[in-house]
């Protein structure tokens, strides 16, 4: 079959590993688990969670039922926890697909232990304990309670107490002592045998933050965790779009839709096959930058869903053919440097990822896709 090759996304599985290991030299014997959720932050959820195994990743994090019973159909080992915990429903799918539920409320914790009574098998659970995100998670009242009515866990085996920093990528931030310290005393009382706090950025908080498990998703995939400092992450995407065409323009001729960029001087403009439908976002138009070779060009007039316009002027004519290739995402153009343009921040540049992308993956000890 001939190959039929538009915009073209790179995903580089042993930088993901390497990211893994990176992370994992980090923690003094706390166990490292890996956060992929939003089909690994778009990157997808088979390939990477297979590249992580051979790494020795064990244990995985995401969101929704529907994702974990997605990943237990090719992961049959792995210990794969749902932050979510199980909505009115659901319980069934937890114990079928041995998933361990994160119970968020009193409420989740009161239907868990129910639905676990009901049928006479005991379910495995952690909790996690609201430390002043004021999201997910037990607040100080519910925690005193559930500490002094242990029939409240009746059938449950707890693995995790857990909870998530709010700025851990602020290092300097007083909430993290305070969410720390609160963790500290909330933790305990609930009698979980294991604990987790940090995620990718409070991994590098410090060891008190480590504790018996972090959790990694963003650095895992390229982003850095310690934002105005060099990141110690490997970029494990290149996003490509090839030229469709390019035409000359003369000074005050509009560009693109609305006519929100007006030509200053005669100009090359090239037309890009790529856009929003693949998740380059419209936020970049007139504020993205990409890369023709190693010539930086500015993104001109509105992003629209497929077609993108950009200022060639100064790049030779030699690399302007039709089908050239257009680095929108690479070593030259991080995705962080793309999130700060959009004003957005890396995870949204992931997860927008598209599904009209050719798709290849690189490195990983057994990738074969």
């Amino acid at each position: 079959m001939t190959e039929i090759s538009g915009a073209e996304l790179t995903i580089d599985l042993g930088a993901v590993q390497a990211n893994y290991r990176t992370l994992q030299s980090h923690l003094a014997g706390a166990e490292l688990a890996a956060v992929v959720k939003a089909d690994a932050y778009g990157l997808g959820l088979g390939p990477v969670v297979r590249a992580l195994t051979e790494t020795g990743c064990e244990t995985f994090f995401v969101a929704t039922a529907a994702e974990a019973v997605q990943l237990r159909g090719s992961e049959s080992d792995a210990n794969i926890h749902v932050f979510n915990g199980p909505l009115p429903g659901e319980e069934a799918a937890f114990l079928e697909h041995a998933l361990v539920p994160v119970l968020n409320s009193l409420e989740q914790v009161q239907n868990w232990s129910a639905y676990c009574t009901g049928i006479g098998a005991p379910g495995l659970a952690d909790i996690q304990i609201d430390t002043g995100m004021s999201r997910l998670g037990l607040e100080a009242g519910d925690v005193a309670r559930l500490a002094g009515s242990p029939e409240l866990l009746q059938s449950i085996t707890l693995d995790l107490a857990l909870s998530h920093l709010a700025c851990a990528d602020q290092p300097d931030h007083a909430m993290n002592n305070e969410q720390l310290a609160a963790f500290e005393a909330g933790a305990g009382p609930i009698g979980a045998p294991r604990h987790s706090l940090a995620s990718s950025s409070g991994i590098f908080l410090g060891t008190e933050y480590h504790f018996d498990m972090a959790r990694a998703g963003a650095a895992l995939f390229g982003l850095n965790p310690v934002p105005g400092n060099p990141n110690p992450m490997r970029q494990v995407i290149r996003i490509q779009g090839k030229i469709l065409q390019v035409r000359s323009v003369d000074t005050h001729r509009s560009v693109g839709y609305g006519a929100s960029h007006q030509a200053t001087r005669s100009a090359k403009i090239a037309t890009v096959a790529i856009g929003y439908g693949d998740g380059y976002l419209r936020a970049l138009s007139n504020a993205g930058t990409v890369f023709i070779d190693s010539h930086e060009v500015p993104v001109v007039g509105r992003v629209s869903m497929d077609l993108p316009t950009l200022d060639v002027t100064d790049v030779p004519d030699g690399l302007l053919a039709l089908g050239q290739p257009v680095d929108f995402a690479g070593p030259l153009n991080p995705v962080d440097r793309i999130a700060e343009q959009a004003g957005t921040i890396g995870y949204e540049i992931l997860t927008s990822l598209g599904t009209r992308y050719q798709r290849h993956y690189v490195g990983g000890e057994g990738n074969s896709a």
